[in-house]
C-alpha cells in the first residue's frame, strides 16, 4: 500500500464509513462541532473562498419545522437523529475574499462581482467543503447520514435567506441499530481513470 495515512484511519474515514440511517441517543456536542469544523476548514477550495454555512438544527421546534420539508423516506431519519445540520452555499461569499485572501484582495471584484458567477463557483466549492464536513464527522468518531431528499425551496424559506443555497441535510451521531445498508458497488480504478 502506498498510503502513508494509517490504515485504521483509512478504514475510519473511508472504506469501513458508510451513511447512517439510525443513531443512538447520544447527543452531539457544541465542541465536537466545533472540533469538526477547525479540522475541515482547512480543505482547499478556490480562492480560499470557503462558502459553505452550516446551519445546527438543535431545537425541538426547528426539528419539526425541517422534518415538514424533508421527502417522506428521510423525515424518521431526520426526526431521530441527536444532531441535523442544513450545509449550504453562501453567494455572497466574496465578501470575506479580502480577509480570506490578504495577498489578492482584489478578486472579490475582479472575478465575482456578478451573482450568477458567485452562485456558480459558491455551489462548486461549497460542495467540495460538505464532503470535506462529512469525512469530518467520521473523523470524530461519529456518523454521518447525508441526504438531498427534502423540499429546497421550503428549506431555504425555513432556515435561509435569498443569498444561501442549501445543499444538503446531514444527520449526525453515533450509529444505532440496523444503522446501514448493505454497501453498494463502486466503479473499479480502470473504469475511472484515463491515462492520456
Amino acid at each position: 500500500m502506498s498510503l502513508v495515512l494509517d490504515p485504521a484511519a483509512q478504514d475510519l474515514l473511508f472504506r469501513e464509513a458508510r451513511s447512517a440511517n439510525t443513531f443512538t441517543d447520544e447527543p452531539v456536542t457544541e465542541e465536537q462541532v466545533q472540533a469538526i469544523y477547525d479540522l475541515v476548514k482547512f480543505g482547499p477550495t478556490a480562492f480560499n473562498q470557503s462558502p459553505l454555512r452550516v446551519v445546527l438544527v438543535r431545537s425541538d421546534e426547528a426539528r419539526e419545522r425541517l422534518v415538514a420539508h424533508m421527502a417522506e423516506g428521510n423525515q424518521a431519519k431526520t426526526a431521530s437523529a441527536p444532531l441535523v445540520a442544513i450545509l449550504a452555499a453562501d453567494n455572497e461569499f466574496h465578501e470575506e475574499l479580502p480577509a480570506l485572501l490578504p495577498h489578492f484582495p482584489q478578486a472579490k471584484d475582479m472575478f465575482f462581482s456578478e451573482r450568477p458567477v458567485r452562485e456558480q463557483a459558491a455551489g462548486l466549492n461549497a460542495a467540495l467543503q460538505a464532503a470535506y464536513f462529512i469525512v469530518g464527522v467520521r473523523a470524530a468518531g461519529l456518523a454521518a447520514g447525508p441526504m438531498t431528499g427534502y423540499d429546497a425551496a421550503g428549506v431555504q424559506k425555513e432556515f435561509l435567506d435569498d443569498d444561501h443555497t442549501p445543499l444538503m441535510v446531514v444527520n449526525i451521531g453515533k450509529p444505532g441499530e440496523d444503522a446501514w445498508f448493505q454497501r453498494s458497488p463502486r466503479l473499479s480504478y480502470e473504469d475511472v481513470v484515463t491515462t492520456v
